[in-house]
């Protein structure tokens, strides 16, 4: 074995005639993204495997332009929570880089241009993002969907100082299957997900490729439960891990249910107490439920318009569970301000900035969605409270 065999960060293993390399990354790291360049050159293979899906290569390998965004669309597709996510997540990433001086992914870029370089094919073996993000979501249960929004929003204003010293025992193998058992603890589901679902997503794809001698650039969470994958040589359905699950029907007749029950109580109150009651409580429910809706447009300094609108859509989109306040006034914010092309092209700069969120046009959208879903779900519980309250009232 060479020395670099003997590291924590590479692992050689010999399966079935076939020799793999794989190769663990911070991926914020000057260290790794070296690293990565002299394990190819030195080993030659016949194939590099990237931890990347197609739609994350295509962004730091060929630098695909934000314009290109359709933002409508995503709206339209109600997309916009993948993006935010994807876009949170991917802004703490570029902060923790921006402190040590290194583009995020850097040592996926760098194992693609060495291999293009040396004339050797990359394998791109990652699952989806948007599946990977959807299928995290649908696994937690409300209270975790609330605490991950939490962090995910806490995570906004940190400044992460970690030095490379720090990033080595971060990648040392101890330290991170002690905090792979700590995320395990904490939302067990949640690490399925994204850890050992992708584990055997990658061992699979890797197995796949038609390669006698593979590198294969991971980050370094993965590599204690790829080898384990690897060496069990157990067939993974891929398909199956790349479904998403169906909306339970709890969840679908609670989002029906809602609804109805405004609906119903509406109904009640004008047989039971006259339709001045009604007409009074529906007033209420207006006030209820468009009022902080359009709080929530005015926190994201969305459009005149778009404040005003929200005040006459929340009570309307309360009430059917396919139609959400919230990508409504996103796709009218989009529609009166277009993002430009500058905020666009540094959407994941600005993101990084909370100041910056209130002031590119892409980012602002994002807010509206985010806070007039909020004001609308609250309202839409106020208002129901008011009309519960006529119902059982003696008066």
């Amino acid at each position: 074995m060479t020395e670099a065999d003997d590291s924590s960060d590479v692992r050689r293993l010999r399966i079935d005639g076939r020799e793999l390399v794989l190769v663990g990354t911070a991926h914020v790291s000057r260290e790794s993204a070296r690293l990565v360049c002299e394990v190819i050159e030195r080993e030659r293979p016949d194939a590099v495997c990237l931890e990347l899906d197609a739609q994350r290569f295509e962004t730091l390998v060929e630098r695909r332009r934000w314009e290109s965004l359709d933002l409508r669309e995503l709206i339209r597709r109600r997309q916009l929570a993948a993006l935010l996510a994807n876009l949170v997540l991917a802004s703490y990433q570029r902060r923790l880089g921006g402190a040590l001086g290194v583009v995020p992914g850097a040592e996926m870029v760098e194992a693609a241009r060495t291999a293009e370089r040396l004339g050797i094919p990359v394998v791109l073996c990652d699952r989806d993002i948007r599946i990977t993000l959807r299928r995290s979501w649908a696994s937690l249960s409300l209270l975790r969907q609330a605490e991950l929004i939490a962090i995910l929003a806490a995570s906004l204003f940190e400044r992460p100082e970690l030095d490379e010293a720090e990033l080595r025992r971060l990648r040392d193998r101890d330290v991170m299957s002690e905090l792979m058992d700590e995320l395990g603890t904490s939302l067990p589901v949640l690490k399925r997900v994204l850890i050992d679902e992708r584990d055997r997503y990658l061992a699979e794809r890797i197995r796949g490729t038609d390669a006698r001698r593979i590198v294969a650039v991971v980050g370094a969470g993965h590599l204690a439960g790829m080898e384990r994958e690897l060496r069990d040589a157990r067939p993974v359905d891929l398909a199956a891990i790349e479904a998403i699950p169906p909306v339970s029907p709890v969840w679908r007749a609670f989002g029906w249910g809602v609804p109805l029950l405004i609906l119903g109580s509406f109904a009640w109150i004008a047989a039971r107490l006259g339709p001045a009651v009604a007409g009074r409580k529906l007033g209420a429910y207006i006030l209820a439920t468009g009022l902080p809706t359009s709080v929530g447009a005015a926190a994201a300094l969305a459009h005149p318009l778009t404040i005003l609108a929200a005040f006459l859509v929340a009570p309307i989109t309360v009430l059917t569970p396919v139609l959400g306040a919230g990508h409504v006034l996103a796709l009218l914010e989009a529609w009166l301000r277009p993002p430009r092309v500058s905020e666009l092209e540094h959407v994941m700069r600005d993101a990084a900035s909370p100041r910056a969120w209130w002031s590119n046009r892409l980012l602002r959208c994002l807010l509206v969605f985010v806070f007039t879903t909020l004001g609308a779900i609250g309202g839409a519980y106020v208002g129901l409270y008011e009309l519960l309250g006529a119902l059982f009232s003696r008066t």
